[in-house]
């Protein structure tokens, strides 16, 4: 897969580096492999984060020319000054007893919005301009609320691409059973169904990126607003696939940062992200129509075995947002899903009215382990379907279709927490397993309406 790639692009002729950016790219001068972290309000984390991409730097990457980027939003916290002070890299040298070639160079800065949005993709779009000027081979992002990184994940992100050939590296985490929900219900059994491959974690956060991949995004004239924000993970990981670069998986072990209750934190991110997903879809069609099934992609580094840190979900909100969703979107999903799904979707409200009922309860409220709620694997996945189907046909417009899918999204979460309550991490793992496969399977119906005539 590694010897597929496509030939070396040509660096685009793009609108000119700002004077911020120009000013940091001329200091540095050029640089082979870089490591970007943006952020905002990371003041608490990014001193381990910044520190851990130092070490990396210097202790695998020697011969290299090394740059270390943070692309911050404007943080009032300190979040800046907290990168740059940071032990300087000489102290990072002496503690790893290296010497390495040249000298490890830091940048960080306030990245310019893109059209007057800002978000984690903006924030990339910046590192990705710095690492094309300075003509890197690799560049390594890392999310700046990590507490489980090490120096090792450098390597891990950037070893493919500078001794494998590969050019886009996602992240292979150990997470809690529930965490990572948008990625277990949406973006991983959606891109395994549409692109035939298996990459667990389309949205991950962290991942390495060729110097051509760079160029290629750059390249790309579908920069959306959600792209500037949530929406850049699948972006990048889509673009990729779509574009024909090779792909594999790295293992990073367990994944601690900030998690996040989908109930109550993951409503925005869940909308940039999907909305994204949706546009794509259509965007691509060629590059996922006629494909069939699902093969593993290639894996890097050595398999480890850690327990996450566990996170509680509100899984009462989660089903008082599914049955409220009847009144403030069932005209929406009236619209978009199939007569057959809406079907089976009144049965599961049903079931989750009279769950809520005896979970919410004020004498004796019915305890998670007495749940009894389910939303079948089949029904997500035409739904899912249905929902891409309505935005290639443009029967409501794509913000309201997010919108109408959030409910259905926590319907969907507070059913596998019910199912999984009383499993363990790699045990729940079979679930999202079988999703997936359920995803697989509702494809040729997808494929079928996909090309009628609406």
């Amino acid at each position: 897969m590694a010897d597929q790639r496509p030939t070396a692009l040509p660096r685009p002729v793009g609108q000119p580096l700002p004077d911020s950016l120009h000013e940091a790219v001329e200091r540095v001068g050029t640089a082979d492999i870089m490591v970007g972290i943006p952020s905002f309000r990371n003041a608490a984390t990014i001193g381990h984060v910044a520190r851990a991409a130092q070490a990396g730097l210097v202790q695998y990457f020697p011969d290299l020319r090394p740059l270390l980027v943070n692309a911050d939003a404007g943080s009032p916290d300190g979040t800046q000054r907290v990168v740059l002070e940071t032990e300087p890299p000489d102290y990072i040298e002496r503690i790893l007893l290296v010497r390495p070639r040249n000298k490890l160079q830091r940048i960080s800065l306030t990245y310019p919005e893109v059209d007057g949005v800002g978000g984690k993709g903006a924030a990339l779009r910046t590192i990705f301009r710095i690492a094309d000027a300075l003509g890197v081979q690799a560049l390594v992002v890392v999310d700046s609320d990590l507490r489980s990184i090490v120096p090792e994940w450098v390597e891990l992100l950037a070893g493919p691409i500078l001794k494998g050939g590969f050019d886009y590296v996602a992240p292979l985490y150990s997470r809690y059973k529930w965490d990572g929900t948008i990625t277990n219900t949406v973006t991983y059994p959606v891109t395994r169904s549409l692109y035939g491959l298996r990459i667990r974690q389309p949205i991950g956060g962290d991942f390495g990126v060729s110097g051509d991949l760079v160029r290629h995004y750059l390249a790309q004239d579908d920069w959306t607003p959600d792209v500037s924000k949530f929406g850049i993970d699948i972006w990048m990981t889509t673009s990729a696939i779509a574009g024909g670069f090779a792909v594999c998986q790295t293992r990073l072990g367990a994944k601690v940062h900030d998690p996040k209750d989908p109930g109550a934190d993951l409503g925005p991110m869940f909308s940039q992200v999907v909305g994204t997903l949706l546009r794509l879809t259509q965007e691509h069609t060629s590059a996922w129509l006629g494909v069939q099934g699902s093969h593993d992609v290639p894996v890097y580094g050595f398999e480890r075995f850690a327990d996450p840190p566990p996170l509680a979900i509100d899984v009462v909100r989660l089903l008082d947002e599914l049955v409220r969703g009847r009144a403030t979107v069932g005209d929406a999903w009236a619209r978009a899903l199939a007569p057959s799904t809406m079907q089976q979707l009144d049965q599961v409200l049903q079931e989750a009215t009279l769950e809520l009922d005896a979970m919410s309860r004020a004498d004796a409220p019915r305890a998670l382990e007495d749940a009894t709620f389910g939303f079948p694997d089949e029904l997500w996945a035409h739904i899912v379907s249905d929902v891409l189907i309505a935005a290639k046909r443009d029967l409501l417009p794509i913000d309201r279709l997010v919108a109408a899918l959030v409910p259905l999204y926590f319907g969907r979460v507070a059913g596998f927490v019910i199912e999984t309550r009383d499993q363990t991490t790699q045990q729940a793992e079979s679930v999202v397993e079988r999703q997936a496969r359920a995803f697989e399977q509702a494809k040729p119906r997808l494929v079928r309406h996909w090309e009628e005539q609406p």
